[in-house]
């Protein structure tokens, strides 16, 4: 039986659930992979946590060379979160010849050519299942079994945070600052929760699962993001009564005119499979030139759902000499020559404060011709919303570009008499 020791670096909510599933599996390891799998170090600042996991206080680390520098230690687990001191750690542990495995998608996803030089060099696995979409196998998947495909796209609620808070809105009409503060309270959302809901957690993720799609690294910096902090419950209401359903999506779409790369909310007809991922569940909707559509779905984070990814990924390091690294040339920045579409497609969800008086919607409607967009349907209420008199209009466009929204919106803007724009939401077809 292989003995493999394992380090975990940090015992907060994944770490500690890590720790659990290897304790509490550890003889059904024996059996079904032939692998004794021991936890022999961590490394922890507060020493409660470790005695409340049962942990031997010898095998509490003071510093990250008695990690590097443990003979019993074989794969380095690191579950801190955030760019420093994790950086230099795992960069220590993959010198000093262990593998790694993790969980944190901002330092892979922004440090991943760095760490990846060293792993090489080093002879080590660096693994990172877990940085993107918690328990659900995605990596696995772009990294193995769909291999015999051209990825054409792949959409995703890979943020758990905000679909809580848009499931929660839309299921119960609150206002997103109450779901916020409830969200807070649960523990599904930070105290600072901007890396959610601003889209940037939904973004690095985005990076690291388009670039092992397209064969192609994607910096975040070239991914369009903007977040949920905007919406309000009377656009969720409007679209379903067009028939749509509001989510942060994470698109990626590697066309003839380039890569597409985008982290914002979306309207998504009903009958959609993404439409029903509610609550903290994530969900990523693949399409290859071959398979078709694939869609995983699962638990999107916490301690043993991630904790599940990070074993999955001990296990493949524990059982593979031959490691995988980056089929694309890992670099800092984009390869020169990838294209990337800024001005892409898509139809829209507009909705107008406008005068309540005639020729309105004329004029609103020669500005949409004007600008090259054409309307798909519309809604027009006659009461009042608006301290001055306002009505809404809403219209939901055909496919269009975003250059031609972006114009529309500037002229009717313009024209304080006529409208003022009050929301643009994009439609997924």
């Amino acid at each position: 039986m292989k003995k493999v020791g394992v380090a975990i670096l940090g015992l907060g909510v994944v770490g500690g659930g890590t720790y659990k599933i290897l304790t509490e599996h550890r003889e059904f390891y024996h059996r079904s992979h032939k692998l004794d799998i021991s936890v022999e170090a961590v490394l922890e600042r507060n020493p409660e946590k470790a005695a409340a996991l049962g942990i031997e206080p010898e095998k509490v680390a003071s510093n990250i060379q008695e990690i590097c520098s443990n003979p019993d230690v074989d794969i380095v687990v690191e579950v801190m979160g955030g760019v420093e001191p994790a950086k230099t750690f795992v960069l220590d542990c993959l010198k000093a010849g262990k593998s790694v495995v993790t969980s944190n998608k901002e330092l892979f996803c922004k440090y991943n050519h760095e760490l990846e030089v060293a792993a090489k060099k080093n002879h080590c696995g660096l693994f990172y299942e877990a940085s993107c979409v918690g328990g659900v196998p995605v990596i696995r998947a772009l990294l193995d079994n769909l291999q015999g495909n051209k990825i054409l796209s792949m959409m995703g609620i890979i943020n758990g945070t905000t679909n809580y808070i848009l499931t929660k809105m839309a299921s119960e009409g609150a206002a997103y600052e109450d779901v916020l503060k409830e969200a807070q309270k649960l523990g599904y959302a930070e105290a600072n929760p901007s890396s959610d809901v601003e889209g940037y957690d939904a973004a690095y993720k985005l990076s690291i699962l388009s670039s092992l799609a397209f064969h192609t690294k994607i910096p975040y910096t070239r991914i369009y993001r903007e977040g949920i902090t905007d919406i309000s419950v009377t656009d969720i209401e409007y679209g379903k009564k067009f028939g749509y359903v509001l989510k942060l999506l994470a698109i990626g779409k590697n066309g003839d005119n380039g890569i597409e790369v985008r982290v914002h909310p979306s309207f998504i007809k009903s009958s959609h499979p993404l439409a029903s991922v509610n609550d903290s569940y994530n969900a990523v909707y693949i399409t290859g030139d071959s398979v078709e559509d694939v869609m995983l779905y699962g638990r999107g984070a916490g301690a043993l759902p991630t904790g599940s990814a990070i074993v999955g990924d001990i296990i493949y390091c524990a059982t593979h000499s031959n490691y995988q690294y980056s089929t694309f040339k890992n670099t800092e920045d984009a390869a020169p020559g990838t294209k990337f579409v800024d001005n892409f497609e898509s139809a829209y969800y507009i909705r107008l404060n406008a005068a309540d008086k005639h020729g309105v919607l004329a004029k609103v409607a020669a500005i949409f011709a004007k600008c090259r967009i054409s309307v798909a349907q519309m809604s027009q209420e006659r009461e009042p919303v608006g301290e001055d008199g306002s009505v809404p209009l809403v219209f939901i466009t055909h496919v269009t570009r975003e250059n031609n929204v972006n114009k529309a919106v500037a002229l009717i803007n313009e024209c304080d008499e006529i409208a003022k724009v009050a929301a643009v939401i994009r439609v997924v077809s």
